[in-house]
């Protein structure tokens, strides 16, 4: 799995708890999705169709900061599938994994529309 953000925890990240803020990270894990599957798929009208069970696996405290890895599972026709694991950068402990999350590939009009990709392309092998 290649993680591809980091995240500093801050103050205005934290739950009543002193830890990070389970919302929050979903938030940043939907943008990282969708970022992802903008670059893989060339297109920049993408949605999140589907999220499966998200696990929490461990918290972040403030000043901790945390990676954000994304793998391809599955090429549909118009949908990419993808994990995701989000861990502690400096311990490298996980604090969640969500095992799919789907993508699909929009139009101008914003219906599902093929993307023609098949295996997961980095950015300077198209250069």
């Amino acid at each position: 799995m290649r993680f591809h953000t980091r995240k500093w925890v801050k103050p205005e990240d934290l739950n009543p708890n002193g830890t990070l803020f389970g919302g929050r990270l979903l938030a940043w894990i939907d943008e990282e999705a969708a970022l992802y599957t903008v670059v893989q798929l060339e297109n920049s009208q993408v949605v999140t169709k589907f999220i499966t069970e998200i696990d929490f696996k461990s918290s972040a405290r403030e000043g901790d900061i945390i990676e954000i890895g994304i793998e391809v599972t599955k090429f549909g026709t118009a949908s990419i599938t993808l994990r995701v694991e989000v861990r502690n950068m400096m311990t490298k402990t996980t604090i969640i994994t969500i095992e799919k999350i789907v993508m699909v590939n929009l139009d101008s009009k914003g219906n599902p529309t093929p993307h023609g990709k098949t295996s997961v392309e980095y950015v300077k092998d198209r250069l």
